[in-house]
């Protein structure tokens, strides 16, 4: 039977309309999105290219220094979302370290869709997790809400996040810009009465503080966006930001927070919290003794220690004084297994044990321009390497001379393809700190010439009247050439290495087929090997039966596309690294030599190339010799770093026609 609404039940629906109307009224405004992010909404963008995923309409921190040393942050930012790449970007991360005391006190999102309705995002959509996925356990922490399956293009993506944490440092650091153009970017700074507060701008023009009583304000606004150009200084190096320090009044209650400002005074600080950890014990003097017993130089016993070490398990527990300070030497022995610190501390303790000098050296891995010489900070190193002292005898290329301590001799203990007596590219030239107390300082990290780099590559082909070739290629590199093939056979199994291989080997020779790939490993001698065999048709082009025409350069050719555009907006970066190679073609039977392409020479502030042809009993014998020095190319001189490359590109292209006799 049908449901019919009684007079009583009508009553009863009112009274609950009527008690609920304000609560659905509350639970409405309770979603608007605040005053700051309706005004940021309703700013108009300038037109940007259509490959702007989205634009900062506001980014704004306010961090308040109490009488204690202790912070409290408020950040708000706010992006329109301007295609479906930028979707991607409705994401707000708050980071905090539980060792400092941090925690995000209140963390909220909103999203206001082009229709103008809001989207709320609070507790039950934010969630925890550690900074570093790949490490074991870490206090620096991060809480995340995700807005990206809300969003749409057209959307305003804004949060606002409250911070509470006690520094390890008075310092703090703000970026204005980013990879998406910003309208206004601002970082507030406000100190109890009676400190002081300075800032450091980088990658822009001086910028004084706006100073209201005790409040220091840095601002930006209508900032490009930082593009991403390959070859190029990293993002550190390109984007502007400012750098800000502040000091407590002589004998207030924050008296004790560490403040840093000189080098020397880093130093002093990192000695005093590493070298407690790096007393050895018995277990480890007797190994150390026992890796060193057939050492008969001071640099095999460092490189017996340094590989030990490296071969320890990478297990990175972040703890105490913000990650800095490393476990004792005799835990990490005991367990096998620690982080950077943890191993270039276990391998201090093995020197000293075999009486080897050694001392910590804080830097920045993954890119050699983070670290700023006048900004006096820990807070620039996010890694630990060694520097180890030598004797005149003792010759790598990875030395550096200090005033006062004399040879050093670099060392990361943590990077499995590099050994003793080579450094990690990203680490050549940067600065880094030498922690030795009083001695210590920061100073530039060693970069190995070329020829510590470079690849001898010969290939003997055979070319058959139809055009095929058979080929044979053998290759050596040493250095960091050695270190980028080390590491690409040992992350890949060994399927993968070998389609990779083959890739690389028959981009330039169609259908290619291939009967040997065989690396082979020198790590001790910071060396690596591979012998590739391969058979294609049609190499050579064949013209009326009458000619064959094909290029020299069988495999490895420059990979210089980027250099295709005429301009170009930031510098570029070159490597250090040198290339040796001899092609020899035997020619088919009945053919000569008609056409070969004239020699070059090039010559640059940057580097040299060479490339010869000779036809010796039956063979064209293809000669070139690439020499590259480690620089940075200022942008204004592009022209001269695209002309050296396109005629290198030119001279690897240029064909070599046969003619039959």
């Amino acid at each position: 039977m049908p449901y019919r609404l009684t007079g009583f039940t009508i009553l009863i629906l009112a009274a609950l309309l009527a008690v609920s109307a304000p609560v659905a009224r509350a639970a409405a405004a309770s979603d608007d999105a605040p005053a700051w992010l309706r005004q940021a909404a309703a700013a108009k963008a300038p037109d940007y290219e259509k490959d702007v995923p989205a634009v900062v309409v506001n980014d704004e921190s306010t961090i308040t220094v109490g009488e204690d040393g202790r912070t409290t942050t408020v950040t708000t930012n706010a992006i329109r979302i301007l295609t479906r790449a930028g979707i991607k970007r409705a994401i707000a991360e708050e980071p905090y370290e539980t060792d400092s005391g941090g925690k995000v006190v209140e963390m909220r999102a909103w999203l206001i869709r082009p229709d103008g309705s809001v989207k709320k995002f609070g507790k039950d959509e934010t969630i925890d997790r550690i900074t570093d996925s790949d490490d074991l356990y870490d206090e620096a922490r991060v809480k995340m809400i995700d807005a990206t399956h809300d969003a749409e293009v057209g959307s305003v993506f804004g949060y606002q996040a409250t911070t509470e944490k006690r520094p390890w440092f008075p310092q703090a650091a703000w970026w204005f810009q980013s990879d998406m153009p910003s309208l206004d970017s601002r970082l507030t700074v406000t100190v109890p009465a009676g400190w002081r507060a300075s800032g450091t701008v980088f990658n822009a023009p001086e910028l004084a503080p706006t100073v209201s009583g005790n409040s220091y304000s840095w601002e930006m606004r209508d900032l490009p966006r930082v593009e991403f150009e390959p070859e190029s200084p990293s993002m550190h190096s390109l984007a502007a930001y400012v750098a800000v320090k502040y000091a407590p009044a002589p004998g207030s209650a924050a008296s004790s927070v560490q403040s840093f400002e000189k080098w020397s005074d880093v130093s002093r600080w990192y000695t005093d919290l590493s070298d407690p950890q790096s007393a050895p014990d018995d277990a480890i003097a007797t190994k150390a003794r026992e890796l060193t017993a057939d050492a008969k130089t001071e640099l095999e016993k460092i490189q017996a220690i340094g590989r030990y070490v490296q071969g320890i398990q990478y297990v990175s527990i972040q703890i105490g004084i913000g990650g800095y300070r490393p476990h004792a030497a005799t835990q990490v022995f005991a367990k096998q297994y620690g982080d950077c610190k943890d191993k270039a501390n276990l391998m201090r303790a093995m020197l000293r044990a075999v009486k080897i000098e050694s001392y910590p050296v804080l830097i920045y891995a993954d890119d050699n321009t983070f670290v700023r010489e006048n900004w006096v900070s820990p807070g620039q190193f996010d890694h630990c390497i060694v520097a180890v002292r030598i004797g005149d005898d003792t010759k790598v290329a990875s030395v550096i001379v200090h005033p006062t301590l004399g040879r050093l001799l670099i060392f990361d203990a943590t990077s499995e393809s590099t050994p003793v007596g080579d450094l990690p590219e990203d680490e050549q030239g940067s600065f880094a700190l030498i922690a030795a107390g009083a001695d210590g300082s920061l100073v530039r990290m060693p970069v190995t010439p070329p020829d510590a780099n470079r690849l001898e590559r010969t290939t003997d082909v055979t070319l058959q009247l139809d055009g095929s070739i058979a080929a044979k290629v053998s290759e050596h590199s040493f250095g960091q050439s050695a270190a980028l093939e080390r590491g690409l056979f040992k992350h890949f199994s060994r399927g993968d290495y070998d389609k990779i291989i083959q890739m690389w080997a028959g981009s330039n020779a169609t259908g290619a087929k291939f009967t040997k790939i065989e690396p082979a490993d020198d790590r001790a001698d910071g060396r690596f090997a591979l012998d590739v065999e391969f058979t294609a048709p049609a190499y050579a082009q064949s013209m009326q039966d009458r000619l064959l025409v094909f290029k020299p350069s069988v495999v490895g050719r420059s990979n210089t596309g980027w250099l295709a555009d005429e301009k170009r907006k930031h510098p570029v970066v070159l490597k250090s690294k040198a290339l040796n190679e001899t092609v020899r073609f035997k020619l088919p039977a009945g053919f000569d030599v008609d056409e070969m392409p004239d020699p070059i020479k090039i010559s640059s502030d940057f580097g040299t190339y060479t490339a010869s042809y000779e036809v010796k009993d039956g063979q064209l014998v293809f000669t070139r010799s690439l020499v590259q020095n480690a620089a940075t190319i200022p942008v204004e001189h592009y022209a001269d770093v695209r002309n050296f490359f396109g005629r290198i590109r030119a001279s690897e292209e240029a064909p070599v026609v046969l003619a039959r006799k």
